[in-house]
């Protein structure tokens, strides 16, 4: 009998974390749309694609490098504005 109220209860719990998972999936806010942009990531905080020499996330290694890019949401890229010029959406030399 404790074997049966025990699968009772974890069957119950199961089913109430679903319900739970479920109903804050249906209620998340959709992803905003993003872009690559070059150049606009400080030494270390790039997202990735940091050029020859690096593996990716987190490894340029110069402030503003032309090829390491960021995500950001989409549209912004071109309008934002850094020491080095604007971002771009493709990779600076």
């Amino acid at each position: 009998m404790k074997n049966t109220h025990a699968a009772l209860a974890a069957t119950l719990a199961l089913t109430l974390a679903a319900f739970a998972t479920g109903a804050q999936s249906a209620d998340a806010p959709k992803p905003k749309a993003t872009e690559k942009c070059y150049g606009v990531s400080l030494a270390g905080h790039n997202d990735c694609a940091a050029g020859p020499g690096t593996s990716c996330a987190a490894t340029s290694t110069a402030d503003y490098q032309g090829d390491a890019w960021t995500l950001v949401p989409k549209g912004s890229c071109v309008t934002i504005k850094t020491p080095k010029g604007n971002g771009s959406l493709t990779a600076k030399s």
